[in-house]
């Protein structure tokens, strides 16, 4: 405390007599005002009813809106299979990260934390009602972690649509969320060696989209092309299902991003503000793209833009402003608009629904470009832990990019091999034929 000259010899006295008084008087006051307490020990309400809203609109990005987004792209013989896929991946993905992938993917490894986590947490051990993860309830974070892996192995099943056994597509999930999402998964968010190089993805550019574009295209090429591809026309059956869909992505989207920050702040705002921006940057630059290419805009092409635009922000989200947001997301709807055409002809793979074109290429454009855009004098929030230039943070994402790009490649093949072996891969040319609807379910979408 300071004091007025003349009145330092009154006090003098007085201060040694009550300093115990006036010190419990400051504690008190001090533990009556929640908003003096340390963010990391108190639960926030606020935080948490937001992280609880953005936890249901992540869910609802798989089911209801990847699901119709993909099936109604599928011949209409397939439309179930794809639902289906999309609906038991929910479920699985759920019971399999409370057993184990939570642990293996946010708690301490000891000597291998650089690459994977531990067990302590398996069967979500130590976790209660008053536990917390920052400010708000630990369940509610890894509710909200549930719902990114939910929705990863989900984005796969468009790689290979129409062509998969039921039976090899839940076994392929298990494994490869396992053995790839959860070690990738803590590389970047969990204490790994990504995050600890200064990697910067705020909502899944590595972790979600570059790892399930690697892992569809990867998919696509060891089943090989669907019965009658390129020759046989096979248009999307019913267009309103996925524009109805992308629009269900792209709300639920905000979850995704906004939601990533864990708090109800300005971060977050921003963070919805760039989201919205970049979809609707990418979504015009596919549709002009298509235009001058193709001499009529679709309604197909501004939704796979949209859908590019949110994918490319994502790891960007939390570090890039508003101007970054532009510029990210007419690149992804260029790029990614010539992926899913004039690449995909030229090398004739038959990645069903352009999760290659769409994800993997739309996640390493947001990726490299959050390098560029996170400098502060560009409108961004700044470089990452132990990079100090432009050129160094673009260096560092370019090894998330190429690390996630061989470790995906390398184990999907692994996974696939070995279920290919024990129990085959794909239906056989009469299911095909028939239509995964009836062959493997014994269903159909529509009855005529």
């Amino acid at each position: 405390m300071r004091f007025n000259r003349r009145q330092k010899g009154k006090t003098s006295m007085i201060i040694p007599k009550y300093q115990w008084v006036m010190k419990g008087l400051l504690i008190a006051v001090i533990a009556g005002l929640p908003s003096l307490t340390f963010a990391e020990d108190t639960l926030s309400a606020g935080d948490t009813a937001w992280m609880l809203t953005a936890t249901a609109l992540v869910l609802f990005m798989t089911i209801p809106g990847l699901s119709l987004f993909y099936a109604g792209m599928v011949r209409s013989k397939n439309v179930l299979s794809v639902l289906m896929q999309c609906f038991a991946i929910t479920s699985l993905m759920t019971v399999l990260w409370v057993l184990y992938l939570y642990s293996l993917a946010f708690t301490d490894g000891g000597a291998m934390n650089a690459f994977i986590g531990g067990l302590d947490k398996a069967f979500l051990a130590g976790i209660s009602v008053d536990t917390l993860k920052g400010t708000i309830p630990e369940t509610v974070f890894l509710t909200f972690q549930m719902t990114f892996v939910i929705i990863t192995p989900a984005l796969i099943v468009g790689a290979f649509a129409e062509r998969m056994k039921f039976s090899a597509m839940l076994v392929f999930m298990a494994l490869w969320a396992t053995l790839v999402y959860a070690p990738i998964c803590h590389w970047v968010w969990g204490g790994g060696w990504l995050g600890d190089y200064g990697v910067l993805d705020f909502a899944g550019g590595t972790v979600v989209h570059i790892n399930a574009g690697i892992a569809g295209l990867v998919a696509a090429l060891m089943l090989g092309k669907r019965k009658g591809y390129p020759q046989v026309a096979m248009p999307p059956h019913n267009l309103t299902y996925t524009v109805i869909g992308a629009s269900m992505l792209w709300v639920g989207w905000f979850g995704f991003n906004a939601g990533s920050q864990l708090a109800a702040d300005g971060v977050a705002g921003m963070a919805m503000a760039v989201t919205q921006i970049a979809t609707a940057s990418a979504a015009l630059a596919w549709m002009l793209s298509e235009w001058v290419s193709h001499g009529k805009p679709s309604a197909l092409g501004i939704a796979s833009g949209a859908v590019a635009g949110l994918v490319a922000i994502t790891p960007a989200s939390g570090y890039v402003g508003p101007m970054g947001a532009l510029a990210i997301g007419a690149a992804a709807g260029v790029g990614c608009f010539l992926a899913a055409t004039k690449v995909k002809r030229a090398f004739g793979y038959d990645d069903s629904l352009d999760v290659f074109g769409v994800h993997a290429v739309g996640g390493i454009i947001g990726a490299i470009l959050t390098g560029v855009f996170a400098a502060t004098t560009l409108g961004g929030a700044g470089f990452g832990e132990g990079n100090t230039t432009m050129g160094a943070q673009v260096i560092a994402q370019l090894i998330g990019v190429v690390a996630t790009i061989g470790f995906t490649a390398i184990m999907s093949v692994i996974i696939l091999k070995v279920i290919d072996v024990i129990i085959g891969l794909r239906v056989d040319e009469e299911q095909e034929t028939e239509g995964l609807d009836m062959a493997l379910h014994d269903e159909r979408g529509y009855i005529l």
